[in-house]
């Protein structure tokens, strides 16, 4: 017998069944802590086990890493304490959503960092953005390398 190969649909949540959306907003509960066990995860979606075990693996959240709101920043920044901490606190402050941190060995004083984060929630422009980062103390030279 041959096996079945699966086929996906991408559909836009408003018009499937309430409870594939809970189900996901389940799975994400689980996978941040905020739920320990599926009892508690599903009692807060207000759906059954029954209903999670049965679509648990069926359902999944679309994320699209493509979209152009990803974007890369190569930065070098002078080994100094705070420097980063103080890059990473504009990230935050204006809503940019990091995903990865890369940082070298510093040499003659300046750490190469790539910073890659999603920046379609940020409050300000990515050019007043960029003027921020470029401001902070310690910032040799800043790059956007991918959009």
């Amino acid at each position: 017998m041959a096996s079945k190969v699966p086929k996906y649909y991408l559909v836009e949540s408003s018009v499937l069944p309430e409870v594939f959306a809970k189900v996901v907003q389940a799975k994400e509960l689980l996978e941040t802590g905020e739920a320990r066990t599926v009892a508690q995860a599903v009692e807060r979606v207000e759906i059954s086990r029954s209903a999670f075990y049965k679509y648990k693996d069926a359902v999944s959240a679309f994320h699209d890493m493509n979209r152009s709101n990803v974007v890369t920043f190569n930065m070098e920044l002078r080994d100094q304490q705070g420097v980063l901490s103080s890059v990473l606190a504009i990230f935050a402050g204006n809503g940019a959503n990091i995903l990865t941190i890369n940082q070298s060995i510093p040499t003659n004083g300046v750490a190469p960092v790539t910073i890659t984060a999603v920046t379609e929630h940020m409050r300000i422009t990515t050019d007043a953005f960029l003027t921020a980062l470029r401001k902070t103390k310690g910032v040799v030279s800043i790059r956007v390398m991918a959009a």
